[in-house]
């Protein structure tokens, strides 16, 4: 995920030999440079699936001109995607100017050119301007040609992290997250949303404010990181963009969400539309209510996707986040959503928070106000560490 500079550095005991190495013969190159192994090394806070630092140098002028990127692999994360595959992805989009330029690869990291644009922040996401932005670069990227099968992946992954969850946990855990209900709900989403409107394409899946750039003067966007890329239904994509617009991962509590943050139906819409006009046709109506309803049933999907990312990665990464209560948040918002978004489709489970029941859809849909009570509860607004 996303980083941000963090005011601890020199922490260069966290650097590998090996990135070392590469880091001074880099610096060597470059003449206004006293000394190539008085390297400064700058935490960025908030990646939440490697470790990653900014390196700088002192340079003959007295400016710290030169900068890379250092991104440490997090340990076990492997389970999430397949590295070589995102070195690929990396070198291709380097080579077609989507991104940072691969500098150079250590056993368990890589070394990156220093894009020299601002990382978004939360609040950047509801700037109409930066969002129409943001709308339009996405459709740029989706309409990539990469190497590879041109496949959706989202339900074949969403098995596999299933499995593993389930390996990982604990019984408790294993039945406090209900995942052997989830295990029902795959199938039926994939059955539910995968379709006629269904739109195909090169998805970041993990489109998160700290993973988009801006460049100020010429006001354009970078998309970075592409651990999660892959094919898949572009409203998948949408759908988790708009589902980041909750987190806030640089604050003292940042697994905590804020759902009554999430974008109103206008907003919604405005990207769609957007979105849709990026590349030169104006959409009907009709196309933009069709996506953004698509992209709304989606949501579903981004809530179970990155619920069971955070149970594994409670099991595998040492990354300070509280990954469960992250869990339980997404896990929480997709059965409060579903109702509204799939209505009496399957049988879902009685709502579980906490291990307290909660009542059964049937129930609820009897007891407007107990549903209503209940959406206020997993608002989030107010919860506590």
């Amino acid at each position: 995920m996303g980083a941000m500079e963090n005011a601890i550095v020199n922490r260069e005991d966290r650097i590998p030999a090996e990135a070392r190495e590469i880091l001074q013969s880099l610096a060597s190159q470059w003449d206004d440079v006293v000394d190539s192994k008085a390297l400064q090394v700058i935490p960025l806070k908030g990646a939440m699936t490697n470790e990653v630092f900014e390196i700088k140098w002192p340079s003959r002028t007295g400016e710290l001109s030169h900068k890379v990127v250092v991104r440490i692999y997090g340990e076990g994360v492997e389970v999430f995607f397949d590295r070589d595959n995102e070195i690929r992805t990396f070198e291709h989009m380097s080579k077609n100017g989507q991104g940072p330029r691969l500098l150079g690869r250590f056993p368990n990291g890589r070394i990156e050119a220093f894009i020299h644009a601002r990382t978004l922040s939360a609040c950047d996401l509801r700037d109409p301007d930066t969002s129409a932005l943001i709308a339009s670069k996405l459709k740029e990227f989706h309409e990539l040609d990469m190497p590879g099968p041109k496949v959706v992946t989202l339900w074949d992954r969403l098995r596999n992290w299933l499995s593993t969850a389930k390996r990982l946990c604990t019984p408790e855990e294993a039945n406090s997250f209900q995942l052997d209900s989830i295990e029902n709900e795959i199938p039926l989403l994939e059955r539910e949303l995968s379709g006629i409107h269904e739109r195909m394409g090169f998805c970041h899946n993990d489109l998160q404010y700290g993973n988009i750039m801006l460049e100020e003067k010429s006001k354009s966007i970078t998309i970075i990181d592409y651990e999660y890329a892959s094919y898949n239904a572009v409203q998948f994509d949408i759908a988790n963009h708009f589902c980041e617009m909750a987190a806030e991962y640089h604050t003292d509590t940042p697994h905590i969400l804020d759902y009554s943050k999430y974008p109103g139906l206008e907003e919604r819409r405005r990207f769609v539309c957007l979105y849709l006009s990026s590349s030169g046709n104006q959409p009907t109506h009709s196309e933009v209510e069709q996506l953004v309803q698509d992209v709304e049933n989606y949501t579903l999907a981004s809530h179970l996707f990155w619920g069971l990312w955070g149970i594994i990665s409670e099991h595998v990464n040492e990354i300070d986040f509280d990954y469960m209560e992250y869990a339980r948040q997404r896990f929480q918002q997709y059965w409060t959503s579903r109702p509204k978004l799939l209505g009496s489709v399957g049988s879902p489970p009685d709502i579980v928070t906490d291990g307290e029941q909660k009542g059964t859809e049937k129930t609820l849909a009897k007891r407007p106000s107990m549903l209503k009570k209940l959406k206020k509860y997993f608002s989030f607004t107010k919860t506590k560490t």
